[in-house]
């Protein structure tokens, strides 16, 4: 792997017409792809990096190899000068850090999201000084070292945290674990939550109980954009709420009223806890959001900003037309709630979930309410989450602004 040319790495040959989606630039080789008469995968180290031919030898590309995996190999370098090594991983590092300084600014952003960084399996979320990472793949996880080496020349960070809690890794034979690494070693004291800045707002976020690494950065832009639609004195539902991002600020940005809708009670805790500390106060309601929906309707609640934002109800292809069904319903069951006039934001972070069907499921449950949705504006991942153009994968989450009246 420190071997300048990459002229000594091992080989996987891909069969014949196997080559083009390489070639057009998606990162991912399936196992089913490579030619194991002429190159077998057995011959290839768990984690090592290994040189990309086509099957008349030309070079495509360095990848780093889980045999095992049913993606066996993950494109990280297409210049045969550049394998994979110290030097390409700074370079990654330092191309994603431009980035985000030109298009987000400040100390709290995503500062890796995979693939579209060019770190196939690596993400790296920014909190001021302390840098909180999810390693996917075997592979990556044995750049770790160099990964921590260049963040500390980088960035010089206080602390790293490796909170690989991800299912992904189970994918990859890897073990779950929530530790500290870099230059504060795997002893260092691990704080308990990590602290966010969005738009003047401070937020805090549990680390080691929290979801992903602790904050959902992916969903920035979409609150920024909800707080220039929102109209002073509305109330405010924000279901599947998590700490209260959606609800606080829409508190913060005029609102009078917040009800953020939440199956963790400690979730929720924090949610109260950061409505507190930007200088507005919100309620909660713990229970599952189907049935907090109805008992809203029952009770006579309603509201003029409905913003949706579930956990992924698809995480395999073969959950769509369960995964559809639970949209169309979740969104049904908030617009029963809605005064006349009022404003839906519904999310899918399902990438399984097509962005044209979203509009389709919202129909349907406007038609069954009796209600007329008119999208004004569509959203999706931050800046700070770029979409690979030839990997759709990377393109996930979805957001539609709604009005909705009868």
């Amino acid at each position: 792997m420190n071997n300048p040319s990459g002229a000594d790495l091992p080989q996987l040959v891909l069969k014949r017409h196997e080559d083009r989606r390489i070639r057009a630039g998606h990162c991912w080789v399936f196992s089913n792809e490579i030619d194991t008469a002429a190159t077998p995968l057995s011959a290839i180290a768990p984690g090592a990096a290994a040189r990309i031919l086509d099957h008349r030898r030309h070079f495509l590309g360095y990848a780093l190899v889980n045999p095992h995996a049913l993606i066996c190999a993950r494109i990280a370098s297409r210049v045969e000068s550049e394998p994979i090594d110290g030097s390409l991983v700074a370079l990654r590092l330092k191309s994603a850090l431009a980035m985000r300084e030109r298009l987000v600014g400040g100390e709290h952003y995503r500062l890796v999201f995979g693939e579209s960084d060019g770190l196939p399996g690596l993400i790296l979320d920014r909190y001021g000084d302390v840098i909180v990472g999810q390693i996917a793949t075997l592979g990556m996880e044995q750049l770790r070292e160099l990964i921590e080496e260049q963040l500390a020349a980088l960035l010089a960070p206080a602390m790293i945290v490796w909170k690989n809690d991800g299912n992904a890794r189970d994918l990859e034979a890897l073990p779950k674990e929530l530790r500290t690494g870099g230059h504060a070693g795997p002893e260092a004291v691990m704080p308990d939550a990590i602290t966010v800045r969005e738009a003047g707002l401070t937020f805090s976020a549990p680390l080691a109980g929290g979801q992903k690494t602790g904050w959902f950065y992916d969903q920035t832009a979409n609150r920024e954009l909800l707080r220039r639609h929102l109209r002073p004195g509305a109330r405010v539902l924000d279901v599947c709420s998590y700490v209260g991002g959606w609800g606080v600020s829409a508190l913060a940005a005029g609102a009078a009223h917040a009800l953020c809708v939440d199956s963790s009670e400690t979730a929720l805790q924090w949610a109260q806890r950061n409505a507190q500390s930007n200088g507005v106060s919100l309620a909660v309601r713990k229970g599952d959001a189907f049935d907090t929906l109805e008992q809203l309707h029952a009770e006579g609640e309603r509201f003029d900003v409905l913003v949706v934002d579930p956990p992924a109800f698809v995480k395999r292809r073969k959950d769509l037309p369960r995964g559809e069904a639970a949209y169309r319903k979740l969104n049904q069951l908030a617009l029963r709630l809605a005064t006349p006039e009022a404003l839906l934001v519904s999310c899918s972070c399902s990438w399984h979930l097509p962005a044209e069907s979203l509009p389709v499921l919202l129909q349907a449950a406007a038609s069954h309410e009796g209600q007329t949705l008119r999208i004004f504006a569509t959203g999706g991942q931050s800046p700070d989450h770029p979409v690979h153009p030839a990997m759709p994968e990377t393109r996930y989450l979805k957001a539609l602004f709604c009005h909705v009246s009868r």
